[in-house]
């Protein structure tokens, strides 16, 4: 008897599903992955060139290149250092010190072949993300120390720097350490990256010492066209920065990227209204200067809040990042030469907190991790925030005191007078 095409599909499809079922081994997520592609391009958009327009346009002229080179140089020594072993430590498995920091199971990306995955993502993808965060951390703290330090010194103090801070609070609190266990809420880099950066800036800044001439000599931006162009390249990458830390394609990614932006957008639009009611016109520095704080200040809570947390939290960012800059500059005298501190730490302790408030499921948030309790949850902030600060700024401070006694911290005097370019790199950016 002949069986007709359709029965003998049926049969054959019954006798397949009778065999054993082979094991396939898990794929990446075509869609996740071509979002972070994407994401840790623009958050390397962000160092080159963002942050090195940014920076290098608002040091006076005779600096400008020597703000470039450290912005490339600190790019390629964290890239090394982490393909050696900051992945390993700060997101592996630490045995023993487990909760303290991670292992170097990953040392030289041993093991890692192309179908190994993280999540629903290829961890070389994983890992590409994470170093673009490695990267510019201590790219924000030259803004501490600018136009006065070696340049020998910025790629020592980078190097020791990254391994000795940013590693271990990255492990804390994103690779499985004791806060993530405590539950802090740190969405894409409030302590990590901005409580982090700002404090080591601050401790630069005391040890360093001032620039000659600080605070009579002005010392304005040499270029604003520069400075927004700089900065208008750093929103465009905050969305995969903030964006990316979903870590997937999907409403969470959309909705980070959303609060990024309106946050920005308040943060701007907060410090130039001050500014014009202060000081009766409104500046490009001003805005543009506003808009960091904003986006420093969303960037812990991007994935936890909704749009009507992230315009408060812009508010209040713009609001407080300006006072804490007058103060620091026109009552301290601090010379934090192109204001990370009371930026991006004041605006990462302040985000890190209000994470506690904004992302409650009554206001539009995601929920807490801790108890479903608003109080318990900022005592688990304002630990994070206490302990990254503490150990940030011993081992900052630690780090200064050696490489100054090894190589000196500072140029001379009248290198610095003739301007680092032609000092440290023997260029000019600009001809005479």
């Amino acid at each position: 008897m002949r069986l007709s095409f359709a029965r003998r599909c049926g049969f054959t499809g019954l006798l397949l599903a009778a065999l054993p079922a082979q094991a396939q081994a898990p794929a990446a997520n075509a869609a996740d992955t071509a979002w972070m592609l994407t994401a840790t391009a623009l958050v390397l958009l962000m160092t080159l060139p963002g942050l090195a327009l940014f920076y290098g346009g608002l040091v006076r002229g005779k600096n400008a290149l020597s703000v470039l080179i450290q912005c490339f140089a600190i790019t390629c020594v964290t890239s090394m250092l982490w393909f050696a072993a900051g992945y390993g430590l700060s997101f592996g498995n630490g045995g023993s010190w487990q909760g303290l920091i991670g292992s170097f199971e990953r040392a030289f990306l041993n093991g890692m072949q192309r179908d190994t995955l993280v999540g629903s993502l290829p961890e070389s993808v994983f890992f590409m993300f994470q170093l673009t965060f490695a990267v510019i951390t201590p790219a924000l703290v030259i803004g501490g120390y600018a136009e006065r330090i070696r340049f020998s010194v910025v790629l020592w103090f980078s190097a020791l720097w990254l391994m000795f801070v940013y590693v271990p609070i990255a492990h804390w609190v994103w690779g499985g350490g004791w806060l993530a266990k405590l539950g802090v809420m740190d969405f894409a880099g409030g302590i990590v990256v901005h409580v982090n950066a700002g404090v080591a800036a601050l401790v630069c800044a005391l040890v360093v010492g001032k620039r000659r001439g600080f605070p009579q000599t002005s010392m304005a931006p040499h270029n604003l066209p520069l400075v927004a162009c700089g900065a208008g390249l750093l929103w465009v990458g905050w969305f995969g920065f903030n964006g990316g830390s979903a870590l997937s394609a999907g409403g969470g990614a959309g909705m980070a990227i959303l609060a990024t932006h309106l946050g920005a957008s308040a943060g701007a639009l907060a410090w130039m209204l001050i500014e014009w009611q202060r000081y009766g016109k409104p500046s490009v520095l001003g805005v543009v200067t506003g808009m960091v704080a904003g986006l420093g200040t969303i960037t812990p809570a991007s994935g936890f809040v909704g749009p009507a947390g992230a315009v408060a939290i812009g508010f209040i960012a713009g609001t407080a990042c300006f006072f804490a800059t007058q103060l620091l500059k026109r009552v301290l005298h601090i010379d934090d030469s192109l204001d990370v501190s009371p930026v991006h730490g004041v605006g990462g302790v302040v985000g890190t907190l209000l994470t506690a408030v904004f992302a409650a499921a009554s206001l539009g948030g995601t929920g807490f991790t801790v108890q479903q309790s608003m109080a318990a949850q900022l005592a688990v902030q304002a630990l994070g925030i206490a302990a990254s600060a503490a150990w940030c700024a011993v081992m900052t401070w630690l780090l200064l005191k050696v490489l100054d006694r090894t190589l000196g911290l500072r140029v001379s005097e009248e290198q610095e007078a003739e301007g680092l370019d032609l000092a440290q790199h023997g260029e000019r950016g600009y001809n005479p």
